[in-house]
């Protein structure tokens, strides 16, 4: 029987709408805003940049400085970190054969991303406070590293599994030790994989609240939590500006991450 075009079925369109709109409308109100002359952040006053301006120039600049530099160098970190160790994870999963315990493994490696994000928070922070670190930037890079391990895994781990492990033994038939059939051959061949998943890490990283807010210690801010703390304190329209540039570098990386993913699956 034909099947029919996903199109026809009734309310396939109204419904796609209905999501977008959910989904979106918030992101295009706060964007739109951003650019509003006006102090108010429901009546439009004219286009202005003068919010952007605030944003670097502004009283609140030096706090929103400081916090972008401890997010930038935290996710930069934290993403490196993470990648590194996922990609000797996908390498162990993935061509070392079998080996015992190894669906707990994929399972451990995977939890981060099914266990509620405040129950994390919370563990992280207990377990720093039972080994006596002191919350701060250590303790932030820490969490980060261990909660994007399994975003820079699973790309990394899908580019892996489409790669024929002939290539691999070419390189050992032809005397390449194992370093060498690692880092001519392999990793080249697993570069979109692995860029991937450093893009999808480090804006995970950048942009994560909850955990960040639990393990930060007093007197330390990211871009997230010291847009939180501004917030608390009344909505402002240079809030919008920043939000919107925050959002303009997720969309850079996702669709950095999803057009080097492309490409990775239809070369060799």
């Amino acid at each position: 029987m034909r099947l029919r075009s996903v199109r026809h079925y009734p309310g396939f369109l109204a419904m796609t709408v209905l999501c977008l709109v959910i989904l979106y409308a918030p992101l295009v109100v706060v964007t739109v805003y951003s650019f509003n002359d006006s102090t108010s952040i429901t009546s439009w006053g004219g286009f202005s940049l003068r919010w952007y301006g605030d944003v670097f120039y502004g009283p609140e600049a030096p706090r929103f400085r400081a916090a972008a530099w401890n997010s930038l160098t935290i996710a930069f970190l934290a993403a490196t970190i993470s990648t590194a160790i996922a990609t000797a994870a996908a390498l162990a999963m993935l061509r070392a054969g079998k080996f015992r315990g190894k669906s707990l493994t994929f399972a451990l490696i995977n939890m981060p991303l099914m266990v509620p994000e405040i129950v994390i928070a919370v563990a992280t922070l207990i377990f720093f406070t039972m080994v006596g670190l002191t919350p701060g930037y250590l303790t932030i890079l820490i969490a980060h590293v261990t909660f994007c391990i399994p975003f820079a895994y699973l790309p990394m781990a899908a580019r892996l599994q489409g790669i024929d492990g002939s290539f691999e033994q070419a390189a050992r038939d032809l005397y390449a030790s194992r370093a060498q059939s690692f880092f001519l051959v392999l990793l080249p061949l697993m570069a979109p994989g692995v860029v991937s998943g450093y893009l999808l890490a480090f804006i995970i990283s950048l942009d994560d609240f909850i955990i960040t807010n639990f393990v930060k210690g007093a007197g330390m801010e990211t871009l997230p939590t010291a847009i939180f703390g501004s917030v608390k304190q009344g909505i402002k329209p240079n809030i919008m500006a920043i939000s919107t540039l925050m959002l303009g570098v997720s969309v850079l990386f996702v669709t950095l991450s999803y057009l080097i993913n492309r490409k990775g699956r239809v070369s060799p």
